[in-house]
């Protein structure tokens, strides 16, 4: 069993979910449009890790982290047990908001690796120049 890491999880229950958020009509038979009933042992199976997994990692762990709650006391969540008859709903625009921000993280990371590799580069080469000098 792996463990995949937040961005996985997302990213696939994003690549999943999309068409079922964007083509939603109120005459639908789901509850709401913002959030997205999500099946967590097909979402397990794609990562190759167990339901309870991404099951825990989503209600203990995403919805802490990202869930809120406004100024007028009304709880938003990120990741809820039911919302009207719907079970395991995701709220997906905060879902999206998430992730995007998760993928800049990891380009800034890559980008920041990238220079100090090129920094470690042209140190090395210097090195080489002026002991090729003596």
């Amino acid at each position: 069993m792996r463990i995949p890491t937040d961005k996985e999880i997302l990213e696939v229950i994003f690549e999943h979910y999309k068409t079922s958020f964007e083509r939603y009509e109120i005459s639908e038979d789901r509850s709401s449009k913002i959030y997205v009933p999500i099946d967590c042992q097909k979402i397990a199976g794609l990562l190759g890790t167990e339901r309870d997994i991404v099951f825990g990692r989503l209600y203990y762990h995403l919805e802490r982290k990202h869930g809120y709650t406004q100024q007028d006391g009304t709880k938003v969540h990120f990741f809820a047990l039911t919302v009207g008859k719907d079970a395991k709903c995701v709220n997906f625009p905060l879902l999206v908001s998430v992730l995007a921000g998760l993928q800049e993280e990891g380009k800034r990371f890559w980008f920041a690796t990238a220079v100090s590799f090129l920094s470690l580069g042209v140190a090395i080469g210097s090195l080489v120049v002026a002991i090729a000098a003596l």
